[in-house]
């Protein structure tokens, strides 16, 4: 692509920096690596620097999350108007459902391709709460006339969320299906286990849709039959979540023996370097990055039987499955492979085969490569055709 012709815009709206960190990286490099000049639009709060260093264009945004507020709302959709109107995107690329929600109806009157993730679903989809309940039928469809339009997508990670949108009435050419956003598996290397006593290890957020109160159960119910295991929980709450656990009920955990809660960890590695087994009894996910990042490192997993887990958590060659809230067979499971030491080496190095095989950076990029020229058409050819012979 000559040096003069203009590069094309992407644009990336997440609701927090630091899930544009965390999960978005290999996306938006890939984007970046194709020629495509990348912006992101977010509430920023520590994240610019990082983002920034990538050579990407940052674009502070109000986001409000946790509650129904009208006007904070409209103060998102105007402000992303204005970063459509002063940068005219070729594409945009909205990262969960607030986001895509709020981010297609700015985009509304533009000839912007749209990608909407929707990782898991989120709060709305997975409560049985009456404020969920009554919210269900009306983001359904905003997402059915928002998804449907032009060549915009709804981009879901396992084939259960594919079925999910189908049966919501959002038809088979507006969903693409793209199994996570990639780990970088020559930094995660699979390690080795460590001494002392055996450690499962949960990297989420607080909440109660990830678990964290049955897997405490479990552990406790592990203690009190005289099982020796320690639980190291790695991750903050999220206020603005209505499943978050609260200050107080954190504080009774950390006073539990074998309990340790190390809060938000940067360096990931650090985690599955001191655990023997990874863990997530989470209600529903997209494709848990925790469980990818573990599985890098050469950890087997335990997780529940629900969409996205069981796509990184295959019965009886990575991990084990369990029934979602039933701390006795989250407690017997965790038995089993505290108990098995060559159980946990076999699932380790399967769960590292899986993801070097499927869930890599490098694949997933070339994924979302594909999916954004079908969207952008000869916008985009240009740039990926140099990127393909540079290859």
């Amino acid at each position: 692509m000559s040096s003069l012709m203009p590069k094309p815009r992407l644009l990336y709206v997440v609701s927090e920096d630091w899930y544009f960190i965390s999960h978005r990286l290999p996306m938006a490099r890939a984007a970046r690596d194709m020629g495509c000049e990348v912006h992101v639009a977010t509430r920023v709060v520590d994240g610019a620097s990082a983002i920034e260093a990538e050579g990407f264009k940052l674009h502070a945004i109000p986001f409000t999350r946790g509650r129904i507020a009208i006007l904070s709302a409209l103060r998102t959709v105007f402000a992303l108007r204005r970063i459509h109107r002063d940068i005219k995107p070729l594409l945009a690329h909205h990262v969960a459902l607030q986001s895509s929600v709020l981010g297609s109806l700015a985009a509304i009157g533009r000839r912007t391709a749209l990608v909407n993730a929707l990782t898991g679903f989120g709060f709305t989809f997975i409560s049985s709460s009456i404020k969920a309940r009554l919210l269900r039928p009306f983001v359904v469809f905003l997402l059915r006339f928002l998804s449907m339009r032009d060549k915009n997508v709804a981009l879901v990670q396992n084939p259960d969320d594919r079925e999910a949108l189908l049966s919501l009435g959002i038809t088979a050419n507006h969903i693409a299906l793209i199994p996570g956003s990639g780990v970088d598996v020559d930094q995660l290397r699979p390690l080795p286990e460590p001494a002392g006593i055996p450690t499962v290890a949960f990297v989420g957020r607080l909440l109660e849709d990830k678990g964290i109160r049955t897997l405490v159960a479990a552990i406790k119910l592990l203690h009190r039959g005289g099982f020796e295991v320690n639980l190291l929980v790695a991750g903050d709450r999220d206020p603005a979540n209505p499943s978050s656990v609260d200050a107080a009920e954190l504080a009774t955990w950390m006073r539990e023996p074998g309990i340790h809660w190390a809060g938000h960890v940067d360096e990931i590695a650090q985690v599955w370097a001191q655990a023997h087994i990874a863990i997530l009894p989470s209600r529903r996910e997209g494709l848990p990055k925790a469980l990818l990042e573990a599985a890098a490192c050469g950890r087997p997993m335990i997780a529940t039987d629900v969409p996205g887990c069981r796509e990184i958590v295959i019965a009886g060659e990575t991990g084990l499955l369990v029934p979602f809230e039933n701390e006795i067979a989250l407690a017997d499971a965790i038995r089993q492979l505290v108990d098995s030491p060559d159980l946990r080496k076999r699932y380790g190095a399967a769960a590292r085969r899986l993801v070097v095989e499927k869930f890599s950076a490098n694949a997933i990029g070339q994924l979302i490569v594909q999916l954004y020229r079908d969207l952008a058409g000869a916008n985009l050819q240009d740039p990926i055709d140099t990127l393909v012979k540079h290859r």
